[in-house]
């Protein structure tokens, strides 16, 4: 949902005052920080190179990489549920799948 089309929901609702400018900048803020998921990226993007570090490891650490696995798959949930987006809902199942296959082939190391 676009941020335009949220706002004019809440004000139809009666929750937004658009006479008051503090209450609508914070209408915005709001809906822009529920939107934004610059910060599941950058989490994301942290997880997969500890992944990558964890594997290059010489000993066994398959329950580690499981651990890490399942943050990703919190990060790309939060994205898929900030995301109104067919697009990026589109790439969050990929995302999902791929994830799925990697905690396959962690089940089958251990």
């Amino acid at each position: 949902m676009e941020i335009r089309k949220a706002i004019q929901e809440s004000a139809v609702r009666g929750k937004v005052d658009f006479s008051n400018k503090n209450r609508l900048e914070q209408e915005l803020i709001y809906y822009i920080e529920k939107l934004d998921i610059s910060e599941e990226k950058q989490s994301l993007a942290n997880h997969l190179k500890y992944f990558r570090e964890t594997m290059d490891e010489a000993t066994s650490q398959g329950k580690k990489l499981g651990f890490i696995a399942q943050e990703m798959g919190r990060e790309i949930n939060t994205t898929g549920s900030k995301s109104n987006q067919a697009e990026m809902q589109n790439i969050v199942v990929q995302m999902k799948n791929e994830l799925e296959q990697i905690k396959e082939q962690v089940l089958n190391a251990l």
